[in-house]
């Protein structure tokens, strides 16, 4: 199985902020439907944020021609496994790169990830410290009748029950102790997801103020 070494540095590749050298991220993290997407599209329109979805990464990567790790990540993710973090970790930073160069954009939605805690340890020492992680905390119930909503027109193979049960699992297991972990720090915004999307999105909008995320003037 190939291996991508993870970057190894004295300090992050960026510093936390919008100056050169700095990336702005903000961690987002919730269940599987507990609506992350939708939330994320309100904070780029708004906020003018860069969405990157370390999920829709992985699957460009497993479709892109030639890559090296296509058939391993599309093993991972049909058994509702999490892909290795090093492959993770370097497609992240590839597109923070990517966007700082092309649109000098340095402020960074992180959807999906850390979904576990060396994730969250290696991003932060190899990549750059986050502000804080958004969770959209939401009952298992509410976000398995969403899924099961969703995959009769997503297309998508893990929007099925089987697949939805094992990756709830695998987010209690492994995800919790990452928001647990950054709570403790003080660093963690805890959005109840349960109410309509509008309803959340001014929940979001009222903490993003208290913390001190200003919105773009139109």
């Amino acid at each position: 199985m190939p291996a991508l070494p993870a970057p190894s540095r004295s300090k992050p590749e960026f510093s936390s902020g919008t100056g050169e050298g700095q990336a702005l991220v903000i961690f987002v993290l919730g269940g599987p439907g507990s609506g992350k997407g939708t939330q994320c599209a309100n904070l780029v329109r708004d906020y003018g944020f860069k969405h990157l979805s370390a999920g829709d990464l992985l699957r460009e990567e497993q479709d892109r021609p030639g890559s090296e790790f296509g058939d391993m990540i599309k093993e991972y993710i049909k058994d509702g496994k999490i892909v290795p973090m090093e492959v993770t970790v370097q497609l992240l930073e590839n597109a923070i790169k990517a966007t700082i160069e092309e649109d000098k954009n340095r402020k960074f939605l992180i959807d999906g990830f850390p979904r576990k805690m060396d994730q969250a340890l290696k991003f932060e020492e190899a990549v750059c410290p986050s502000v804080f992680t958004l969770f959209f905390d939401c009952p298992e119930e509410v976000m398995q009748e969403r899924l099961l909503n969703r995959g009769k027109t997503s297309g998508r193979s893990d929007d099925n029950e089987e697949s939805i049960k094992k990756r709830f699992k695998t987010f209690v297991e492994t995800s919790m102790p990452v928001v647990e972990y950054f709570e403790k720090q003080g660093k963690v915004v805890r959005v109840k997801a349960t109410a309509s999307p509008e309803e959340v999105y001014k929940d979001v909008r009222k903490q993003f103020g208290e913390k001190g995320i200003e919105q773009i003037k139109k």
